[in-house]
């Protein structure tokens, strides 16, 4: 009788199957689709009813079984272009080789007996034309073919660790929240409907907020955001680097960056609005994805993170801002200097040209001034 399946749920124990609805690039493309969370998740089909994994799920399954068996030895790009050429993405196909009686089954292809071989360490060009030819065409003309196909189809995975490369927001992010879809327009009115109440404190605790504070009337409970003429909430200098000293002290004490620094950096890219601009939220102007990497990744998560709308929390953004500098700052394991870090911010560590002096560079110097320009605490 041959194996069919309908549904995720049929071929993908509970534990994975919540794993690949807590990666935000798979949850947002079934809810898409019309799928919810408590209900069976159905598979895609191809013109032929064939089941299918689409290259999203593809590369959350690289990635899920990768980080939780392999401690991410493997590049997932390598997998997720293995199976296109392989089973086209498909679940159930099955192929028998030319000098074999044993099929070759699944998304992989692969004959049960090469499995502990793949584990050994070799080049990823060894592996691909291994896999097409076995170990001893891996380096024979019959293979190359086959190698250069794989090239090809690796360009076509979006790596969702994308931070080494830039730092901008995938196509599917949420839509970012503004005032006049904000199912309650107080979360931007008002500090206290954004920001939890210990981080108020520590806000009022801090003498320069408290004297600009107090200068223009705001009262506990009820401190409202300054907005500008198209009603835009947005953050004064003193509270952005507040924020900061806030942050770094109790969450990233031993980061050597100065916080004038991490403002001058959020400031190039958010303006310091509340929500950010264009594309970029939060006040620190990090993406989503790369603030989820490293909290799900790297372990960063004094603060929940659960949607884009989180990043909307200028504590929040300011958190994962200043870890991912303070992530760039030792980039490799090598003290980066600051012409490399904050270039980095904002274009991606691969993409840093350290003799640039790019309108962002320069940005950059101008606001730092004008941050080192206030008195320092």
């Amino acid at each position: 009788m041959a194996i069919s399946f309908s549904y995720w749920d049929d071929c993908v124990d509970p534990q994975n199957f919540e794993a690949m609805w807590n990666v935000p690039e798979v949850s947002a493309e079934w809810i898409k689709a019309g799928e919810q969370r408590c209900q069976k998740v159905h598979l895609s089909r191809d013109p032929d009813g064939q089941p299918y994994l689409t290259q999203t799920e593809m590369r959350a399954v690289a990635d899920i079984i990768i980080t939780k068996h392999f401690h991410s030895e493997i590049d997932p790009d390598m997998i997720c272009a293995i199976a296109e050429l392989e089973s086209d993405r498909q679940l159930l196909v099955m192929n028998s080789r030319h000098k074999s009686k044993e099929p070759t089954v699944g998304l992989m292809q692969l004959l049960p007996k090469t499995t502990e071989w793949l584990m050994r360490k070799r080049s990823e060009e060894f592996i691909v034309r291994a896999y097409k030819g076995g170990t001893k065409k891996a380096t024979h003309k019959s293979t190359l073919r086959y190698w250069n196909c794989y090239l090809s189809v690796k360009e076509s995975f979006r790596s969702r660790k994308s931070v080494d490369d830039n730092v901008s927001p995938p196509a599917h992010s949420h839509p970012l929240p503004s005032l006049e879809n904000s199912k309650d327009a107080s979360v931007d009115t008002y500090w206290d409907s954004r920001v939890a109440p210990e981080d108020m404190e520590a806000m009022w605790n801090h003498l320069e907020v408290r004297k600009e504070w107090n200068k223009s009337k705001q009262k506990q409970g009820k401190v409202r955001f300054a907005h500008d003429e198209k009603k835009r909430p947005y953050l004064s200098r003193v509270e952005m680097k507040a924020i900061a000293d806030i942050i770094l002290y109790k969450y990233l004490s031993t980061v050597k960056i100065k916080s004038t620094v991490i403002c001058a950096i959020g400031e190039v890219l958010s303006k310091r609005f509340l929500h950010g601009v264009g594309e970029q939220p939060g006040i620190m102007g990090i993406d989503y994805s790369t603030a989820y990497w490293l909290y799900l990744e790297l372990g960063y998560r004094a603060y929940r993170l659960e949607s884009v709308d989180d990043l909307n929390n200028p504590f929040v953004s300011m958190y994962f801002g200043a870890a991912y500098v303070a992530w760039l700052s030792e980039y490799e394991g090598r003290e980066r200097p600051p012409d490399f870090f904050v270039q980095a911010y904002f274009v991606g560590p691969k993409n840093v040209n350290p003799q640039d002096t790019s309108t962002l560079w320069l940005k950059f110097e101008e606001t730092l001034s004008k941050y080192e320009e206030t008195k320092r605490y």
